[in-house]
């Protein structure tokens, strides 16, 4: 059996090892393949664990990185795993969330779980409790104990501006345009030695260059522009109206020059996925890398992609 294999961005100089690492959790996007999860990025500094955006099979991921399993974080073991963000609703962002709160629950975590996203937030944690209360009461007040307080969570509706901030990392949420979706958002995370910029699911949107401008790591969504031509016009639009383009973010990275651009939530429609990368860098000539899940890929300059083998299966 083939060794597993995580995607690791540490961001670091040449010389000094860094404090903030970024782990490609899950790369895929609504349509199901067996490579890719569901969106999902752990922003680690210093062990401390920040999610943002949980598809599913979110934790099978995190754990594979973990030091509970041979990985290499401690702060992906799951009782570590106590703050999410969520940039929108959709299904293959969010549908983690049971995982991500009631495993991390029954795995050891003691804080209720923190949970930051647009509104509509408040109303789906909500739900989640009810759709699993028997499991709560039962893990509650049966043969099975559990924390008492780790299966709440407290769910926080955020505007734009600055929505969280620790001793560790601030964190900012900026407004992207998501089709008809009113409260998509995007964030930025401003560590003591990182700025790493996330931008959900987006069409082209000035916004997100501004807030990428000279960040360490810019995470951008993306669909192939040739994908789009053998589209019929309708979906055309559509893709348009909801994500950006190869050759629209090829624009933007060259404008805001980050250190690393990296791609994921990648739409091909049936083509190969490299057909974006190679669209990208038929425009930009930036250091930038296709992320995958669980897959060996890397680029090396001053802010560098690196790869950490895993053991496993």
């Amino acid at each position: 059996m083939r060794q597993l294999t995580l995607l690791v961005l540490l961001l670091t100089s040449l010389s000094v090892t860094a404090d903030t690492n970024v782990v490609m959790l899950g790369t895929g996007t609504p349509i199901p393949t067996p490579e890719r999860s569901g969106p999902a990025t752990a922003i680690i500094v210093d062990g401390s664990t920040y999610i943002v955006d949980f598809g599913p099979g979110i934790v099978r991921r995190a754990v594979t990185a973990s030091t509970q399993y041979g990985g290499k974080f401690d702060g992906l073991n799951v009782d570590n795993l106590g703050i999410a963000f969520l940039t929108h609703l959709h299904h293959d962002h969010s549908a983690g969330l049971p995982d991500l709160v009631y495993t991390t629950w029954t795995g050891g975590r003691e804080a209720p779980f923190e949970l930051y996203g647009p509104s509509g937030i408040r109303q789906m944690a909500k739900h989640v409790g009810k759709a699993w209360q028997e499991d709560i009461r039962y893990r509650l007040y049966g043969l099975e104990p559990a924390t008492p307080q780790g299966w709440k969570i407290n769910a926080h509706e955020v505007e734009e501006g600055t929505i969280y901030k620790d001793e560790k990392t601030k964190v900012e949420a900026f407004r992207v345009k998501h089709g008809t979706w009113p409260n998509a958002l995007g964030y930025r995370f401003t560590t003591p030695d990182k700025v790493i910029v996330i931008s959900g699911d987006a069409a082209y949107d000035p916004v997100i260059e501004k807030m990428a401008t000279g960040a360490d790591i810019l995470i951008h969504e993306v669909v192939s522009e040739l994908a789009l031509t053998q589209l019929p016009e309708f979906w055309q639009n559509y893709h348009r109206s909801n994500h950006t383009t190869s050759y629209e973010l090829a624009g933007l990275a060259s404008r805001a020059k980050p250190g690393l651009l990296v791609l994921y939530h990648v739409l091909v429609f049936g083509l190969e996925d490299e057909i974006v990368l190679r669209e990208v860098q038929e425009r930009y000539d930036g250091p930038v890398v296709l992320a995958e899940d669980l897959d060996i890929r890397g680029v090396k300059s001053e802010v560098f992609l690196r790869l950490e083998a895993l053991p496993g299966g």
